[in-house]
């Protein structure tokens, strides 16, 4: 009995040991989420003064510790000067506060001038402004797409072109991006090709496209700034010309086309209309005609015309007819066979 009674024992002390070291482990989790201890001693190994009070109050507004204290002691250690309220203001308001401070150590290294303001304001603006300081020191290229033009005699120029920039800080709020830049420097490849003469000026002096363009200020209200534009490939193309004239002599011919079916058109309904005209005026002389017989019976019915005034009439008919038929030869012919 006492041997069984000593196993119990022994065993609701392991149980009861099991569960204080649970607790503890939870108390010590919930209390490390709230008080985070290992991160205030690195802030004071670094040499950033912040109280535990502190810490503990970014839990309580949902702010993570280490978004803060981290950067912090990288802004620290670079000697920049930031203010824990600085980088916690910036966080609360949706900004990437470890890549601002990256910018601000970059742009000190690179003794470009920026200040917090400005670096929080670029990035709340949804710019990187880390890549701008590293595009501030090492200018980026920008090629553009294949720009076709055409020249004044006609002929296509296919132009692509290579555009260095750099970031200009101070107009990266409210500035245009690399659309623009492509944009006008398009807009600049056209008006300087099409305003040649010929296309073989183009392909002779390539380096005017970059003057001109150059000349034309075309960084204006960007965020960066043209530091050269270099021609890379140059083409031609069509003949754009000789294609226009072919389209508008087919389009003439198509014209002329129809206005001559127009006018056969009307020609046939003008023929149309005669023959109507001549087939209604042979019904008239028809009817004319057969109206005569009765004419001529009611005369003598009447007593208006004798008789002898009739066969006068049939007489000069027939001399009519007869002369009528001496006067063609072909069916003069035909009544001499016929007699023969």
């Amino acid at each position: 009995m006492n041997q069984e009674w000593i196993i119990v024992m022994f065993e609701s002390s392991t149980v009861g040991i099991l569960l204080i070291v649970v607790v503890v482990i939870i108390v010590l989790s919930v209390f490390l989420s709230f008080f985070p201890i290992m991160l205030w001693i690195s802030a004071l190994a670094s040499g950033v003064r912040i109280s535990i009070i502190t810490l503990v109050a970014m839990r309580l507004r949902r702010v993570t510790p280490s978004r803060i204290v981290n950067p912090m002691i990288k802004a620290h250690k670079a000697g920049l000067g930031l203010s824990i309220n600085q980088l916690e203001s910036h966080y609360l308001a949706g900004g990437n506060v470890d890549r601002v401070v990256n910018a601000l150590i970059a742009a000190q290294r690179a003794n470009i001038p920026l200040e917090f303001e400005r670096a929080a304001a670029i990035d709340l603006a949804g710019r990187d402004v880390l890549q701008a300081v590293q595009m501030s020191v090492n200018p980026r290229v920008i090629e553009t797409p294949v720009v076709a033009a055409v020249a004044k005699n006609g002929i296509e120029v296919k132009v692509k072109a290579r555009v260095t920039v750099r970031a200009n800080i101070d107009r990266l709020v409210g500035g245009a991006g690399e659309e623009t830049i492509i944009a006008r420097v398009g807009e600049g490849i056209v008006t300087t090709v099409g305003s040649s003469n010929s296309h073989k000026d183009v392909l002779e002096n390539p380096d005017m496209i970059s003057r001109t363009v150059l000349n034309k200020g075309l960084d204006s209200g960007t965020a960066f700034e043209i530091l050269s534009i270099d021609i890379a490939d140059v083409d031609v193309g069509k003949n754009i010309g000789a294609f226009l004239q072919t389209e508008q002599a087919e389009a003439d011919k198509q014209i002329a086309q129809a206005k001559a079916e127009e006018r056969r058109a009307m020609a046939v309904a003008h023929e149309q209309e005669m023959k109507a005209r001549v087939v209604e005026m042979r019904a008239r002389v028809v009817e004319s005609e057969s109206a005569v017989p009765l004419a001529m019976a009611e005369a003598l019915r009447g007593g208006q015309i004798g008789v002898m005034d009739y066969m006068n009439l049939k007489n000069i008919e027939a001399d009519t007819h007869m002369r009528d038929s001496i006067g063609k030869p072909g069916e003069s012919g035909t009544n001499g066979k016929k007699q023969e």
